[in-house]
């Protein structure tokens, strides 16, 4: 049947679609291959364009148009996620007394007991036996093809020896979850992904800074706004790389965090934070693998990624003395490659800019200092952090705690959640001098300052 026809005269979801068209495709195929067909057909143009116009497809190919060699290998990659033993039973009804069939490709995988697809896969259902329609073929499985540019699809790489198209074709996660769920659930925080999604339902307006810094965290804003422009319609990617990077450096609680967190929240893109201590390894290149699964998740999605604690990877290089020196070295560079070819935001955080390597440094666009805030600064905190339901007794004045006691942005707010629960556990009628330098006293001795 002319699935043309079927699309019309049947109301079919997608998702059987795509069964219904790769399963007449593979037993197209199958048919040529044992002689049951002298025809070569192996589908109708308007099927698979039928299928490429759905909304979930048009969302994953975004302004590219696919071949439909292109199409199809992800098709193909995408059938076992909907139907765990469909080429286990096409291949049982042309073989039905089992036995191998290397033309096919296909492995099994650790968990899952069907065939999963492989390069040779691809190249069996479009090309046969047909060595000069493989090659073209074979070629749209190269890192260099859209497929894998993209991020859509990867061709898994195999051990020396081996060939190259006998890996598995590897559909990126999120195109799984667009076409099986019809959304992109968010990452999560794993030994796989030691990456944390930051968001806020705090404003520019909750974040205090000096003037200085605020235009420094301005020039990221204006890059984010017109980077594109600049570099495509204006031909400046001949002449820059991509990407913004910056350091940002400081005592903690004084807006690292939140300024990168803001950044995405009013650019609407993702912010995601990673840890450089937790993903930093003593087993030697286990850090780049740990580095490596988040750049490669990252680098079509446009994310601000937040590598906080930068200084336990980008701290003054070591002389080399022993083989941890120097893959604690190669760590490093290969960190920088990978941020240096990032076309997003990064973002370094540490506490002190000297603690950061000079060839690091030499790398930013912008090095963003967020000093301790000063008396007027602290006294627009505190007054922005206590809530209106907590009135201040007569006698409190602010402005005289803010001059005296140097705390951070993070500091105060510890310090109005203790009062505030005081005040609410006491069922207070007011917050008086003595409940605050008593949760004041508490916040600095944490700290492990003189009070």
């Amino acid at each position: 049947m002319n699935f043309a026809t079927l699309y019309r005269s049947v109301k079919v979801n997608l998702h059987q679609r795509v069964l219904d068209f790769v399963h007449l495709l593979v037993q197209n195929r199958l048919r040529h291959y044992t002689g049951a067909a002298t025809s070569d057909f192996l589908f109708d143009k308007a099927s698979s364009q039928a299928i490429l116009h759905t909304e979930r497809f048009k969302a994953i190919f975004k302004n590219h148009i696919p071949t439909d060699e292109e199409l199809i290998i992800i098709l193909l990659a995408l059938v076992p996620h909907l139907q765990p033993a469909f080429y286990s039973h096409l291949i049982q009804e042309f073989f039905p007394e089992g036995g191998d069939f290397p033309e096919f490709g296909g492995v099994k995988g650790l968990n899952h007991r069907g065939i999963l697809p492989t390069g040779e896969t691809a190249l069996f259902v479009l090309a046969g036996s047909n060595l000069e329609k493989r090659l073209p073929i074979q070629t749209l499985l190269h890192h260099n093809a859209w497929l894998s540019q993209s991020g859509i699809l990867q061709l898994e790489p195999v051990k020396a020896g081996e060939p190259t198209m006998s890996g598995r074709l590897l559909l990126d996660e999120e195109v799984v979850e667009l076409f099986t769920l019809g959304k992109v659930l968010p990452p999560r925080f794993s030994n796989a992904f030691a990456a944390e999604r930051l968001a806020t339902e705090q404003e520019w307006s909750d974040l205090v800074l000096n003037d200085y810094t605020q235009q420094q965290i301005r020039d990221i804003q204006i890059w984010l706004q017109h980077n594109h422009t600049l570099l495509y319609s204006w031909g400046m990617h001949k002449k820059i790389k991509p990407g913004y990077r910056s350091l940002f450096y400081g005592p903690p609680g004084t807006g690292k965090t939140l300024t990168a967190t803001l950044l995405g929240k009013h650019t609407q893109l993702e912010v995601f934070r990673i840890d450089l201590s937790q993903t930093v390894s003593k087993y030697i290149g286990e850090t780049e693998k740990n580095l490596s699964r988040i750049f490669d998740k990252a680098q079509h999605k446009n994310w601000i990624l937040f590598f906080d604690e930068a200084d336990a990877l980008f701290g003054k290089r070591t002389n080399v003395r022993d083989a941890h020196d120097r893959y604690a070295n190669q760590e490093v560079s290969y960190l920088l490659q990978r941020i240096e070819s990032y076309p997003g935001v990064v973002i370094l955080a540490s506490n002190m800019k000297s603690n950061i390597d000079d060839a690091m440094l030499r790398r930013f666009h912008s090095v963003v200092h967020f000093p301790k805030p000063n008396a007027a600064e602290r006294l627009i905190l505190w007054e922005k952090a206590l809530p209106q339901q907590a009135k201040l007794a007569d006698a409190v004045d602010l402005a005289n705690i803010a001059q005296k006691y140097e705390l951070t942005g993070s500091g105060i707010i510890n310090v109005v959640q203790r009062v505030c629960l005081e005040f609410l556990t006491q069922n207070l009628t007011a917050i008086t001098n003595d409940i605050l330098e008593i949760a004041i006293r508490k916040e600095m001795e944490k700290e492990g300052k003189m009070v």
